[in-house]
């Protein structure tokens, strides 16, 4: 039998891939300029290639581009975090608790996090951390609410490069990490739900804590102890 050769990867997608992996390890930092001409030497290719994979880096919010200043690794402040953590505050847990639900496999959530204990380095550990987050929402039954959050993923995965570069917390998230598998496991979808909301708040608190929640921010039993609907 004639086995199928594997397609190799168009060089624009491998110079994206390379791109977006140095940016999200912290090799490439915010606000570091991105050169065409440096980067098509770096890979060997020409600039047509380097010049769409930026485009669409752009496109995911990872790089801007100005005419004035080129093109830039995304900055990270307050106001960035807030905005992309509202959307994953949203969306994220409710996702969560409909794949609880509706008693989806969750494997790939308990492989990425046995993956992500045994990660040898933080680039590993990270990229772990991201496919467990994904592996709890995409199963929720609805393929256009995991399309939603997967357009913010790697802006997210920009924020927490940044903040664990400033404070490393993987032991405090990783337990966390556990303990909304377990109640995920567990059918409780509830729990799981309201665990995921308060990991994910907490973690941008840590890093950003200028930033300005609102009233959304607070969890829902937070909200019925208060009087609120």
């Amino acid at each position: 039998m004639t086995s199928v050769p594997t397609p190799i990867p168009s060089r624009t997608q491998y110079v994206l891939e390379e791109i977006k992996r140095r940016i999200l390890t912290g090799r490439f930092t915010p606000g570091q300029a991105l050169v065409e001409t440096d980067l098509a030497a770096q890979f060997g290719v020409s600039k047509t290639p380097v010049r769409e994979a930026l485009k669409t880096l752009a496109g995911t919010g990872l790089v801007v581009m100005s005419q004035y200043k080129g093109v830039t690794v995304r900055m990270v402040d307050a106001d960035m975090a807030r905005e992309v953590y509202d959307v994953r505050l949203l969306l994220e847990p409710e996702a969560l608790k409909r794949a609880v639900r509706r008693g989806a496999s969750l494997d790939a959530a308990r492989d990425a996090l046995t993956r992500a204990d045994q990660a040898g380095d933080t680039a590993e550990r990270s990229l772990a951390n991201r496919e467990f987050h994904r592996a709890l929402y995409v199963p929720c039954g609805n393929p256009l609410l995991g399309r939603m959050l997967d357009e913010v993923r790697d802006q997210a995965a920009l924020v927490s490069a940044v903040a664990w570069a400033t404070d490393p917390s993987w032991d405090r998230e990783a337990s966390e990490h556990r303990e909304i598998l377990r109640l995920a496991l567990d059918g409780d979808a509830d729990g799981a739900a309201r665990a995921l909301h308060s990991h994910i708040a907490s973690f941008v608190r840590r890093a950003f804590p200028e930033a300005e929640f609102d009233g959304e921010f607070v969890a829902p039993e937070a909200q019925k102890e208060d009087g609120q609907a």
